[in-house]
């Protein structure tokens, strides 16, 4: 083995199926007591597939993994390979727009709620994933129990990120995949306010991205540069938090703040997040991202309200 991270605690297993004739690949790591507080359901962002963000242990780096955090506290966890990334299928020319992520996680979460009889989930979705997440979210309400949309963006105004990322729109329309380096994954640290990420975890985490993709789709970039809005805050109905990160280029804070108080449902939150930049969950201050995902979707229920979908 490559990879130069610590052995996972808790066995995962993978498991499969059909987007029409696209095979997608899922990641399951369950409760050793059984799935006492749901289920979660991790999605991942542009540049990589889904168990490097989510299930990376690193020596020396307690709960690294964010599937097994959860699921040491009680939770069954999943996350799955969007078509054309990792695992799933990457022969077919897609360009893995948002609204085929949410195509995605509609035939991945049917798996889901079919073999284990669960939900509606915990969805976690992070940059263009936490689109993905909302997408999904719009179309299936009724199987999403509390949203965390974490480095989202909305209508990309004020986002440094995007504006230089438009610059290379040309290069991206032209083609439908772009090849990915450990350089690449580096600048994913570097580009909004650098020493917010340890070297030993950007370096196994660029390890395992690599080991299963040298390039990714165009199609999140494309939207992102081009195509925002993608997502409706008002057909958002489903119990949501934002989570920004404090040096975040991509997610600027009065864009996140219009869409927050867009969103219909009162039971709501809006958590910055200090000394992190765009990659939560490889940070120096992770935890913060763990303890705050944790708290939304342990909060109580409430017992009264008014609101109704």
């Amino acid at each position: 083995m490559s990879r130069n991270y610590a052995a996972t605690k808790l066995k995962g297993q993978e498991h499969w199926t059909k987007k029409g004739d696209v095979n997608l690949f899922l990641w399951e790591k369950r409760a050793p007591n059984g799935p006492k507080n749901g289920t979660v359901l991790f999605v991942h962002g542009s540049s990589m597939a889904s168990q490097p963000v989510f299930d990376l242990n690193v020596d020396g780096r307690p709960d690294s993994s964010a599937m097994e955090y959860f699921a040491e506290r009680g939770f069954d966890t999943w996350c799955m390979d969007m078509e054309g990334y990792g695992r799933s299928t990457k022969d077919r020319g897609t360009e893995a727009f948002i609204w085929e992520g949410a195509d995605d996680l509609s035939a991945g979460s049917e798996y889901i709620m079919k073999l284990r009889n669960s939900g509606p989930f915990m969805v976690y979705g992070i940059s263009s994933g936490a689109l993905r997440a909302a997408a999904f979210a719009q179309r299936h309400p009724e199987r999403v129990k509390r949203l965390a949309l974490d480095a989202h963006v909305w209508t990309g105004e004020g986002s440094p990120t995007l504006e230089q990322r438009r610059k290379k729109l040309p290069e991206y329309l032209k083609t439908k995949r772009r090849p990915i380096d450990k350089a690449f994954v580096r600048s994913i640290f570097e580009r909004d306010h650098p020493g917010t990420a340890d070297d030993k975890t950007i370096d196994a985490f660029a390890d395992y991205i690599l080991e299963l993709d040298d390039s990714i789709p165009n199609g999140t970039y494309i939207d992102m540069c081009n195509n925002l809005p993608v997502v409706d805050p008002t057909k958002i109905t489903s119990p949501t938090i934002i989570m920004r990160g404090e040096y975040d280029g991509i997610a600027a804070l009065p864009d996140l703040i219009k869409f927050y108080e867009l969103l219909p449902n009162p039971d709501k939150q809006f958590a910055m997040m200090p000394g992190i930049a765009h990659a939560s969950l490889q940070q120096k201050n992770y935890m913060i991202c763990l303890h705050i995902m944790h708290a939304f979707f342990t909060q109580p229920e409430p017992i009264y309200r008014t609101y109704k979908p």
